[in-house]
């Protein structure tokens, strides 16, 4: 009969498009850990700037310079692994609860949770005869699992890992946070902050191109955005520790 398959073709249709779906959530998975590194680099080279320009305004030596920014590297890096991991370990408990939850409905109403997986399928235009063989087949191999992935969306073998998350975000923030400080610990002291700043533009012009790529924004309007908020952030903490110098 034209349009029937047999219920393994019907499974391994489902997994194929399930296959499918998974790589797209991986590959949107993979873009959103390079933006948020990249937002984690930015935020390093802001950060870490802002504080050595807002120090320098106090008319600091080049040492306090260099160990105002070594103290903004590690506070920020540890203020962001820490955010991230409290983020994603809310994230994990979420999924967690939900496969708990799921796991728990499967075990008390088998009957019922097949009917339930058999209309998921049917809402993905496999024929009613068919799909409620394929959901005898898809709970037989792994009743979890496949309720997992139709109903809630959740992969139960990629749960957020928080320590991972935090990881990253430690290491993307002291990436961006060491260009200004390597910048100053390099230059001429006659200039360093000068330098400093023009590192910090490139730095900033790099993270602005990167993230419109990811994107598909327009590269100038990104790039200029993200040059003139660092450039706006290392002016008014300048200012205010011009300001403090002369008070303190």
């Amino acid at each position: 009969m034209e349009g029937w398959c047999r219920p393994s073709e019907g499974v391994k249709a489902v997994e194929e498009g399930e296959s499918g779906q998974l790589q797209g959530t991986q590959i949107a998975s993979k873009l959103n850990w390079l933006r948020a590194g990249v937002l984690g680099a930015n935020d390093g080279i802001v950060s870490t700037s802002s504080i050595i320009f807002g120090v320098a305004g106090a008319s600091a030596t080049h040492a306090t310079l260099i160990l105002a920014g070594i103290a903004a590297i590690a506070a920020g890096a540890m203020s962001m692994a820490a955010g991230e991991y409290v983020s994603v370990s809310s994230q994990r408990d979420l999924e967690e609860a939900e496969l708990a939850a799921e796991r728990e409905e499967i075990a008390a109403d088998p009957e019922g949770e097949l009917a339930e997986l058999t209309r998921l399928l049917e809402g993905r235009g496999i024929a009613s005869e068919l799909a409620e063989q394929v959901a005898v087949q898809l709970t037989e191999r792994d009743a979890l699992t496949a309720h997992a992935r139709l109903e809630i969306g959740i992969d139960p073998s990629a749960v957020s890992n928080a320590w991972a998350a935090a990881l990253a975000s430690m290491i993307a923030f002291t990436a961006g946070g060491v260009i200004p400080l390597l910048a100053m610990v390099f230059a001429p002291r006659a200039i360093d902050i000068w330098v400093s700043g023009v590192a910090v533009i490139l730095a900033l012009a790099l993270t602005g191109l990167i993230s419109a790529r990811l994107g598909g924004a327009p590269a100038g309007r990104s790039i200029a955005r993200n040059v003139f908020g660092g450039l706006l952030a290392m002016a008014v903490t300048f200012g205010v520790g011009k300001i403090a110098g002369t008070q303190i």
